[in-house]
């Protein structure tokens, strides 16, 4: 019998720009990643549908103490969309609720994604992770249950027709949080007046972060430790839209001891703030025009 090898965890910092592929789930993605890694500590910034593929940046170490700061971050997808058939679930996963002719014009497409552009209202799909008395929406939908939801507002900050040919429509969007691609998909169908959902969606960029240096499963499983770890964008990879403070030494200690120090002119809201070019934490402008520690890390080596 065969004896297992006991995987030793180590401290690894740094973020994974990760290409999911359609039909793992974000959690199965950040567990095989972390055990190719042995990081003792990992997290993801979001999690993305098993339906969808693409961008999904993986936090180890100390840098999954900034994995929150995404959730609020634009995201960008290109999405597929097939026109004139409808599903219970929005996506290609449900059951047709309904088929018909589709008779669109180019000009209908332009006009109807214009009206989506914008802030605009959606009403959460059935089948999310939404709850409802603690128990989930996807749960009672599997039951076939469906209760109301409250519409909720978000910004499509531009939509973009990639393709268009018969009952195939393609999309890129620039969305906020909060956005559901397959709700405006079958919203975007019904104003077309032939129905749609949607059949394949990927995400190009979270925030700053974009797909071009991304790294697949694959490829991650085919290099060895080292070549690994040179995939790995540093900690302060997720806090790039932040404004940035060079502290003098001084500083720096009173900071990294959770005290406030002097903020120059010009700055205001969260500050990633570095020693020696090396990040030691973010903070966050406060009362007297000081700064204050929001998260620290520790100095790495």
């Amino acid at each position: 019998m065969q004896q297992k090898v006991k995987r030793t965890w180590k401290q690894v910092d740094g973020v994974l720009l990760f290409d999911k592929p359609v039909g793992m789930s974000s959690n199965d993605a950040l567990q095989k990643a972390r055990r190719l890694f042995s990081a003792a500590k990992g997290g993801h910034t979001g999690t993305l549908d098993p339906l969808a593929s693409g961008l999904l940046p993986l936090c180890f170490g100390e840098a999954t103490k900034f994995s929150a700061d995404l959730l609020d971050a634009d995201k960008t997808y290109e999405a597929e969309l097939k026109l004139g058939v409808t599903t219970d679930s929005g996506d290609a996963e449900g059951e047709i609720r309904s088929i018909v002719a589709v008779d669109v014009e180019k000009t209908q497409i332009f006009d109807v994604l214009t009206r989506f552009t914008g802030d605009i209202q959606q009403i959460p799909p059935m089948y999310s992770a939404l709850k409802r008395d603690g128990r989930p929406l996807y749960e009672l939908a599997r039951q076939g249950i469906e209760v109301e939801r409250a519409p909720r507002s978000v910004t499509i900050h531009a939509i973009e027709c990639l393709e268009f040919a018969g009952d195939r429509l393609r999309l890129r969007v620039k969305c906020s949080k909060g956005t559901y691609i397959r709700v405006l998909a079958a919203d975007i169908g019904a104003a077309l007046g032939c129905g749609a959902h949607l059949t394949a969606l990927r995400r190009t960029e979270v925030g700053d972060l974009t797909l071009g240096g991304a790294v697949t499963l694959v490829e991650l499983e085919a290099l060895d430790e080292a070549q690994r770890l040179t995939r790995l964008a540093p900690v302060d990879a997720l806090l790039q839209s932040l404004d940035r403070l060079d502290a003098t030494p001084d500083a720096s200690l009173r900071f990294r001891h959770g005290n406030p120090i002097d903020m120059p002119p010009g700055l205001c809201g969260k500050i990633r703030v570095y020693d020696g070019g090396q990040l030691i934490g973010v903070g966050e402008a406060g009362r007297e025009g000081r700064l204050w520690p929001k998260r620290l890390v520790h100095l790495l080596t």
